[in-house]
């Protein structure tokens, strides 16, 4: 397990709430839902790993996440916690509900299922190591080297959330080569014979998104047998971004 850098909004003697991004994301991107969620709750939001400033290693797969994360439980001192996670912060957040249902107080899994997607990101790494980091002199320049792979604005302009400037040259705040080989682990999800976690857990799903549909709600109440599922209207797969 790993040390997560992470941070926190609010008062820390308040009920707490953490926050899990999804893949190529980092804990800023929860930032004003955390900032408005802080005013009644203690939030903790990391970064998982191989992603923003908490540590890059090759393994990178659902059981190390949820240990990582409850290692930052425990750090904490919670013994308990309501649990928010998106997309691969999802799975994050099913996996550890499932095999420590004692430290879930209440669940939110925002738009991702327990299944296994066919989905692939080889176009977003294409995209990612297309950008001259050596020769790169802005963050405009490397939106324009993006832009030759065809990735629409609003998908570039989160992808260069990560793009940072050190002390000599410009570097990307993911572990590319571990994310990108384990790509059909993080599309998946491990099999999770007899695990049940028997708290309600809120599906949130934007309406306009195809990573929760009506054919993945038998493998949902299978772990989740007490799931609400919340469609959101005019929102995709970015439900807090586009209506938070």
């Amino acid at each position: 397990m790993l040390d997560l850098k992470f941070k926190t909004y609010g008062d820390a003697g308040r009920p707490t709430i953490v926050l899990l991004h999804g893949l190529f994301g980092a804990a800023t991107n929860w930032g004003s839902v955390a900032r408005t969620l802080s005013g009644d709750y203690h939030v903790i939001v990391p970064d998982l790993r191989n992603h923003g400033q908490s540590p890059h290693v090759p393994e990178h797969n659902y059981p190390a996440m949820a240990a990582d994360v409850m290692a930052l439980l425990d750090s904490c001192g919670l013994t308990q916690t309501i649990l928010v996670g998106h997309s691969m912060g999802g799975k994050v957040a099913m996996y550890l509900a499932l095999n420590h249902p004692e430290r879930v107080e209440r669940l939110a899994v925002v738009d991702i299922s327990p299944v296994q997607y066919r989905h692939n990101f080889d176009a977003v790494f294409a995209t990612f190591r297309a950008v001259d980091l050596a020769r790169l002199q802005s963050r405009a320049d490397a939106d324009r080297q993006m832009a030759k792979g065809g990735l629409g604005d609003g998908v570039r302009a989160f992808l260069l959330q990560n793009l940072v400037k050190g002390p000599d040259a410009w570097h990307w705040r993911l572990n590319l080569d571990a994310l990108e080989q384990s790509q059909a682990t993080i599309t998946g999800f491990p099999e999770q014979a007899g695990a049940r976690y028997a708290g309600v857990t809120w599906f949130i799903h934007g309406a306009l998104s195809d990573y929760v549909q009506p054919d993945y709600e038998e493998a949902i109440r299978r772990y989740f047998p007490n799931a609400v599922m919340c469609p959101v209207a005019g929102a995709g797969h970015w439900v807090y971004a586009d209506q938070p």
